[in-house]
């Protein structure tokens, strides 16, 4: 599918709100827990979704409009938010990250970017060389996947209690 601008403004506007739906007033136990090992909880995605408003999306895009790739993007802390939300409820967590959507899909549709623009290249400190275009595109598609992340972690909660009904669940399978 090609990508259009205004679909992709139209998912990214809907996260904060799912995200609300989603978690807001649900015990500690089932915000807090994960899928074992390293995983993240989905109190830990939020943190993250977090940092990424303030140092990935827009700060990228701005980097490729003006300098293309003769300025590098910063590496990405893909782990930041586990000492910024040290401490934060939920609830804070998701009015900043409300706020901070907002903030920057106000700045992208303030862009008015042509085809051209979307073309645009950047330089990745892992990938290379990055379009504008695949940049939005992954924005879209990183909130997607972290949406998929919470609901299957809150589904895990059930593991054992949903017994049988198990192997009819692919959520539930590793």
């Amino acid at each position: 599918m090609d990508f259009h601008l205004d679909h992709a403004i139209n998912l990214l506007r809907r996260t904060p709100q799912v995200l609300r739906s989603l978690l807001e007033g649900l015990p500690d136990h089932w915000l807090r827990s994960n899928e074992g090992g390293d995983t993240w909880s989905p109190y830990d995605v939020v943190g993250h979704l977090i940092h990424g408003e303030r140092t990935d999306w827009i700060p990228r895009a701005k980097i490729i409009l003006q300098y293309g790739e003769s300025k590098p993007f910063e590496p990405f802390d893909r782990f930041a938010q586990f000492e910024a939300s040290r401490g934060k409820s939920v609830e804070e967590l998701l009015e900043t990250f409300q706020r901070l959507r907002e903030g920057n899909i106000q700045i992208l549709v303030g862009m008015k970017l042509t085809k051209e623009d979307l073309r645009k290249t950047g330089s990745h400190p892992e990938l290379g060389r990055v379009t504008l275009e695949q940049l939005l595109s992954t924005w879209v598609a990183h909130d997607q996947d972290h949406l998929v992340q919470i609901s299957r972690t809150l589904a895990k909660q059930y593991r054992e209690a949903v017994g049988p009904w198990r192997v009819y669940l692919s959520v539930m399978k590793d």
